[in-house]
């Protein structure tokens, strides 16, 4: 007997599990307080789709400056050598050398984590930021980040481009991500209109 699990953006009582361009919007505003190392990993979390367990696990070699990436263990393959790169805004960047400068044993030991918390610790500052930026429902979280993500980018760039960057084996896994209603499918909408 094979089991199939039903891929969805949708709760089964019809809620969104990805943050919309609004909520994404007040989560980048929210975080702009938070302690450098703790915004530089929502904002990993914000611009890569990766998981929480993906960036936590980051070490220091793992950022790539000169190709202006990071290089992702995309953690749930079964074999554990599958790698992804995606590429990072310029400011993310500049925050990363600064706290590498202000951090200097990542330059000396390359192969150290980058954050001096837990995943617990990253996953209540993350939900502690939703509540912060007013999201409540299913969508708050890690999870939703890592959705919001794929939807934004499934409107900008080619359907493989994303499917790489989420580090999907199967093209059919990110197609869930066409499924979006409301303000993201209007947006798609008007295309037509044009």
């Amino acid at each position: 007997m094979v089991f199939k699990t039903e891929l969805s953006l949708f709760t089964n009582g019809g809620r969104r599990k990805y943050l919309n361009s609004v909520e994404r919007k007040s989560f980048l505003k929210t975080i702009e307080v938070l302690p450098l190392e703790r915004r530089l990993f929502c904002l990993l979390l914000f611009h890569t789709g990766a998981r929480l367990s993906e960036i936590s696990n980051l070490i220091s070699s793992q950022i790539d400056f000169l190709e202006k990436s990071v290089i992702i263990n995309t953690l749930k393959r079964r074999r554990p050598d599958v790698y992804r790169q995606v590429p990072l805004p310029d400011n993310v960047l500049e925050l990363l050398q600064v706290h590498f400068r202000n951090n200097s044993e990542h330059l000396r030991y390359p192969y150290n984590c980058l954050w001096s918390f837990s995943t617990r610790t990253a996953s209540r500052f993350i939900s502690k930021a939703m509540e912060e930026s007013s999201i409540y429902g299913p969508q708050a979280s890690a999870l939703g980040l890592r959705h919001g993500f794929a939807v934004h980018a499934i409107t900008k760039v080619p359907i493989t481009l994303v499917q790489r960057w989420m580090g999907h084996a199967d093209a059919s896994t990110t197609a869930i991500y066409l499924q979006i209603r409301g303000d993201e499918e209007r947006e798609w909408a008007k295309l037509l209109w044009q």
